[in-house]
Formats: structure tokens, sequence, C-alpha cells
């Protein structure tokens, strides 16, 4: 048994022993917060801390320290993703020296929402980690799922390192006085999750229809890497490449689709408004779509906030902070909720809070108990998105799983991102939730006792600790749910 693999079970097996307490106390304490309207933090947070705090992510190593040819090579804040394919960085980390310690505690954002049978929220958790947080740290909400007591930062790459993980520029203005400081994790591919919302929100308003046929031509070149060259697709097959295979090149198409159509401002306008304040999707190349840089934003809490209106839940699911409800209905039509919901359920990538793509190996450790859709599963049972060879038969574990998955992974080499629903499958209980994490692991970091990737076979993308993770929140809610 490997070293590193005992010690995360040890981990893993204590945090999900700490999932058999009682949730009555705190539905009882939130409940009271919420009439109060009170910002606070709820159990359901401070298992989440605990449990990231006791997965040891300060244990990985580097693949790319500071100072290194690697280093240098990987440093860009603008179209990370166009240099960054897994056979690029498989090159990359090959030909790295011998990978040192992590120089100080990563950045994490994690946030999971508790939704009853109809999606309504019941309760939540937010955690950051930092190096200015090394235990981590449990954020207080408010009864609108909202805080005020974070000044949001955004990502600088050599900020990281300089600066101990605080940034320098504000993503929300007037938190100045805030009580804590982070500093958000570039969002990767899970930036996609936003584009795809403002598309949907065209279709609903009658300017575009999904099986309108998009003619993208670039006008110029300047994001070929990332974006690609003109194609001419319907919106409908767009979304269905940005979304469940995370095609860049189809992603910058939807871009373009909303700058042409003068919808980049009134969606960054329609996030503040709906309380998202952390969501902006700004920066972009109106010409190509791309130029994906740190100016685009998100935090956990407003990633899962987004999420559980397209999730859909009757009636005011919280108060905007222009007083008026925000409700599922209002924010996307059902026909557009539907749709997206299809979308991530297709989820080809399962490798990060869920490694059900992994099936059946010692490494990674299992995530989240989720199925794998069938349209990536081939006669022998194992998963290839496209052109990407798992290798591993996943049917076992499609046969064994307990919940759906709709999701949407990113990384790049400073961002490992994972933010979905959970749903029980039928018979397998009720939990219901939402899961969102955003951190600087990305492909740059790894385990000290990660196997090498067999020839041909995609390349691990994460510590497996964020498997452990998903893993053990998820063993947390089950009983969660089983007790209310």
């Amino acid at each position: 048994m490997r070293r590193g693999w005992l010690r995360g079970s040890v981990g893993l097996m204590t945090a999900i022993a700490l999932a058999g307490c009682s949730a009555g106390a705190e539905a009882v304490e939130v409940r009271k917060a919420a009439q109060a309207g009170k910002e606070t933090a709820s159990p359901l947070a401070e298992r989440l801390r605990a449990t990231i705090d006791r997965l040891r992510f300060e244990e990985v190593l580097d693949t790319a320290p500071p100072g290194t040819a690697q280093a240098g090579a990987l440093r860009t804040a603008v179209d990370k993703e166009a240099t960054q394919s897994p056979r690029q960085r498989a090159r990359l980390y090959a030909a790295a020296a011998d990978p040192k310690p992590i120089v100080q505690q990563p950045q994490m954002d994690a946030t999971i929402i508790e939704l009853d049978r109809k999606g309504r929220p019941v309760s939540s958790g937010t955690v950051l980690m930092s190096p200015l947080y090394k235990d981590g740290v449990v954020v207080p909400v408010d009864r609108n799922l909202s805080t005020t007591s974070v000044r949001w930062r955004q990502w600088d790459d050599a900020g990281w390192y300089a600066n101990k993980g605080q940034g320098s520029i504000d993503v929300v203005a007037g938190r100045e006085n805030a009580p804590l400081d982070h500093m958000l994790n570039y969002p990767a591919s899970v930036l996609k999750l936003m584009v795809n919302f403002g598309v949907l929100r065209l279709v609903d308003q009658g300017e575009i229809s999904l099986d309108d046929t998009f003619d993208y031509r670039p006008t110029s070149d300047s994001s070929v890497s990332l974006c690609g060259t003109a194609t001419s697709k319907t919106v409908r097959q767009y979304m269905d490449e940005s979304l469940t295979w995370s095609s860049n090149a189809a992603s910058c198409a939807l871009v373009k689709l909303l700058h042409e159509h003068n919808a980049i401002d009134p969606l960054n306008q329609t996030f503040q408004d709906l309380g998202l304040q952390t969501l902006q999707l700004k920066g972009t190349n109106p010409e190509t779509g791309g130029r994906w840089s740190n100016s685009v934003t998100m935090s956990s809490l407003d990633t899962a906030k987004l999420l559980t209106l397209v999730n859909g839940a009757p009636g005011r699911v919280w108060t905007a902070p222009n007083g008026k409800p925000v409700t599922s209905d209002g924010v996307l039509s059902a026909s557009s909720r539907a749709f997206f919901m299809s979308k991530l359920r297709q989820q080809g990538f399962n490798d990060m809070l869920s490694t059900s793509n992994w099936c059946g190996g010692t490494y990674p450790a299992p995530g989240i108990p989720s199925t794998v859709a069938s349209r990536w599963i081939g006669a022998d049972g194992t998963v290839t998105v496209a052109g990407n060879k798992f290798g591993r038969d996943v049917r076992p574990c499609n046969a064994k799983a307990q919940v759906s998955f709709a999701h949407k992974t990113g990384w790049v080499n400073n961002t490992a991102a994972d933010a979905g629903i959970v749903r029980a499958l039928p018979g397998k209980g009720d939990r219901h939730y939402i899961i969102v994490v955003f951190s600087n692991l990305g492909t740059q970091y790894i385990d000290a006792d990660r196997p090498d990737t067999p020839a041909g076979i995609y390349p691990f993308s994460y510590t497996e600790k964020f498997a452990q993770l998903g893993r053990a929140m998820d063993a947390y809610m089950s009983r969660r749910a089983e007790r209310n």
C-alpha cells in the first residue's frame, strides 16, 4: 500500500466519521439567523473546513517550482488554456526537475449549498484556505446566501508568491474593511458556465435560437491558439461542445456571439443585480471571443448560487441587493434550465471531485460516487472524451453509483476547479446539494506517490485529495439527508 494513500485514507476516514453528527441543531440555528437577517457560520461550513484541513493539501509537490525553466514556461496570465493541452503538459512535466514541496499553503475556495427535494436552499457552507488562513476559515453568510465579510481580490499569478496569496486588485468595491481577505482563483473552464448562461439568456429574450447557425469568423488571429479558426455550427452544438467536453474553440465562438449581440455588459450587470457580485466575464476579445485572463472572476459561493438557480427551485430563492426576489423562472426559462442541466449531466471529464472516469484503479482515490454519461463509454467500457482516452472500464462504478453529478470542471497549471449539482439516484437516498471547489492546485501540482500515466492515456489532472474531499463530503451530505 502506498504511504500517501494510507495517509490520505486516514484523513478521509476521519472526515467521513465526522459525518455522523445530527443536523437538527443546525436547522434551528440557521433558521434563527435567517429570521434575524444576520450573517452566520453553519455547522455544515465547519464540517467542510475541518475536512479540507484534515486532508492536508499542503503536502502536494510542485513540478514547476519558482525559478525553474518549467515555471518560466507557464508564466502567462492570458489564455492559459491555449498552451496547456494534455499532450503539452505531459511533455512539460516529463521534463521537469525533481518536484519540490509547495512553497506555501495552497489557495482554496469551497462552497456547499444543501438543497431540499424541490431544490430550495436549506443550509450552506463556504470555506477559504490560503497562506493567510492555513487551517481554513469559515465565511459567514446571511439569509440571502451572501456575505460582506470578504474582501475579494483578483487572481495574480506572480502575486501569489510575492504577497503570500493576497491580491492587489479588488473585485467588489467597498470591502476594504472586511475582516477576511481572499484572492479568487482563476476559474479556468468553469467560466464557461457564465458564458452559456449568457447565451441562454439571449435565447429566452428571443434574440437567438438554439438551432440558429452561427458563423464564427474571428477578425484577428490574436487568440488562434486558444480559439482556433473559423467554424459554422448551430448554437446548440457550440453549447454542447463547450459544456460536455470543454471545447475552448466552441466557447470562444459563444463569447464572440455574446459580443456581437452587445450582451457582455448586460450579462455582467445581471450578475450584479442577482447579488452574484464576483461573477464577472470581463476583458475578453470581441474580435475572437478569446483573451481569457485573470479579470474573469468567480467565487465558489456565487458560482454555487448560480447553479442553484439553474437547477431550479420554486418561488423566491433569495432577495437581490435591490430588494427584488430572485427566482429560477425569472432568471432562465424552464426549457433553458432543462437544456443547461442536460448538458451538465453529460459532462465527460469526471476526474476531480468525482473520479468515475478512473474507475477501478488504485489511483486516484474514489470521489463522489457518480455515474458517467453513456455517450462517452465504448464497447469495452472505457471512456474516451474528444479523443482523450481514460482506459479503465467504468461499468462497475456506474453499476454502484449513488448520485448524478451535473457539473463543469476546469484546469490550468495553477487552477483546479469543479462546480456542480449532486442528486441521489432513485432508491439511493435523498441527498441533493451544490458543491463548488476552486484551488490553485492545478496540473502543476502532484501527489508524492502519483503513478506514471500509461502511454496513450489521458494524464492525471489533479491531486487525489480533491476526490477524497468529494467522497467525504458526499458521505456527510448523505448522512444529513437520512437524519432530516
